[in-house]
């Protein structure tokens, strides 16, 4: 099972295409949206009239952010792009769970599908926490029979061993997912559908 992939990549352009830029970087998007897995994307600069925009884009796993990297639409938007001046001087890949809930990095932020901030920090503890309790006491009891004679330090350490990569891959994501709209202080699904 492949994490979703966030890709930052940080471009330079010659000062006065703003304009050109936005509407470069919304036809990127509107080509991506078509695409299965992907789950958004945004822009930030360091500043008004800054040269340096950063943008991110994230897809569901690595081989949908493949389909949608070597696309031939994505090769014409790239290209489309010759004339702006644009440099690019950084790509970044993550994955796992760095990021989830990252602060915005700059006061100039757009997100070019919905604008989202960062959830409260009470809520993110509180995602972790309905993943990690019932986990810890499902390790905790599986484990229990065959590490009950290890001593404390050793017993705690391979839990975690085992619980550290079910946490990052498989259940972290699968309820941030499914805990998004509430993180993000939006309707519930079953709520929007009436």
């Amino acid at each position: 099972m492949s994490a979703p992939v966030t890709v930052s990549i940080t471009r330079h352009l010659d000062p006065g295409h703003d304009a050109e830029m936005l509407s470069w970087l919304q036809a990127g998007t509107t080509l991506a949206q078509q695409f299965p897995g992907f789950l958004g994307a945004g822009w930030v600069r360091p500043e008004a009239g800054s040269a340096t925009w950063h943008m991110l884009y994230r897809f569901a796993d690595q081989a949908a952010l493949e389909a949608w990297e070597h696309s031939p639409q994505r090769q014409w938007w790239r290209s489309s792009a010759s004339g702006l001046g644009v440099v690019e001087s950084r790509v970044e890949r993550r994955t796992g769970i760095e990021g989830w809930f990252d602060d915005p990095a700059s006061r100039d932020v757009e997100d070019l599908r919905a604008a989202t901030a960062a959830p409260p920090r009470w809520k993110q503890a509180s995602v972790i926490f309905l993943v990690f309790y019932p986990l810890s006491v499902l390790a905790n009891w599986a484990a229990g029979p065959l590490v009950g004679e290890v001593l404390l330090p050793l017993r705690v350490l391979l839990t975690v061993l085992v619980m550290t990569p079910v946490m990052t891959y498989l259940a972290l994501p699968w309820v941030t997912r499914r805990m998004e709209w509430w993180l993000q202080g939006r309707p519930a699904p079953w709520r929007r559908r009436h």
